[in-house]
């Protein structure tokens, strides 16, 4: 089996604060897909760069950090040894650290958190081309005969029972229509929401709660992180879950449990 948990830390020191390394040590899946590091390596005390599972054995950490500092970033831990691993190779995503793909051999997971269209919709250009860039690395890959995990932050809600209150943000980013179209463009084209999946027509399942108000306290939240898969692997897909009840961020982790091959 192979588990792949995803999680926006909202800031990896703060999180290592709140009990990262403790949580990781406990759950020990074999990849850990992080968004908004918010921290180059260099910045980072040594048990953050070389975590270790519950048995004491390390992780391989690989990192993708924004030019500006304190912004943005990702980073992939991993149990095993990847073939390779890449940048989305397109560099006004590459300078924001919005994409790391590490090659396991026919399988590639990519951590990737995707731009916010912020309010107003003032990035809403730069992220539809964020979302076609990463479209066609994953549909390169496919044409190559390799399978995908695209994990990460997409700040989008795809549908209504994606998120508490859909009408009050039917015009607020991460429920935009555009946003929401490419979603609808991403699924029909075989992309699988291994969440929804497992999970159709369940609402209540969010894994970002806005601090700014008491929302996590009465789960008025947004499901927002995903993993994907290529349509082939839709049968190894063995779980998925929301790990709503893990602190340390406003948002939770994902989980997702696929057979090995």
């Amino acid at each position: 089996m192979l588990r792949i948990a995803s999680w926006n830390v909202n800031g990896i020191r703060s999180a290592h604060a709140k009990g990262l390394l403790e949580w990781i040590a406990a759950e020990s899946p074999d990849i850990l897909c992080l968004q908004e590091t918010k921290a180059h390596p260099d910045q980072l005390p040594k048990e953050l760069l070389s975590p270790v599972d519950g048995t004491g054995r390390p992780y391989a950490s690989f990192w993708a950090s924004a030019r500006k500092k304190g912004y943005s970033g990702v980073a992939l831990l991993s149990r095993r040894e990847p073939r390779s691993v890449s940048f989305l190779g397109i560099r006004e995503f590459d300078e924001e650290g919005r994409v790391l793909a590490a090659d396991f051999g026919g399988l590639t997971v990519i951590s990737a958190y995707f731009p916010n269209s912020q309010e107003g919709g003032a990035r809403l250009g730069y992220k539809l081309e964020f979302c076609a860039a990463i479209r066609e690395f994953c549909d390169g890959i496919r044409a190559r005969g390799g399978h995908i995990v695209l994990s990460g932050d997409y700040n989008i809600a795809h549908t209504p029972i994606d998120l508490a209150r859909p009408k009050e943000n039917e015009q607020n980013p991460g429920y935009l229509p555009e946003e929401r179209a490419w979603m609808d463009e991403f699924t029909a084209a075989g992309y699988v929401d291994t969440f929804r999946a497992l999970h159709p027509g369940e609402p209540g399942h969010y894994s970002w709660w806005s601090y700014r108000t008491r929302a996590r306290e009465h789960n008025i939240g947004w499901r927002i992180d995903y993993h994907c898969v290529d349509p082939a692997i839709r049968a190894r897909i063995r779980s998925a879950s929301i790990l709503a009840d893990v602190q340390g961020s406003d948002h939770c982790p994902v989980m997702l449990e696929l057979e090995d091959p």
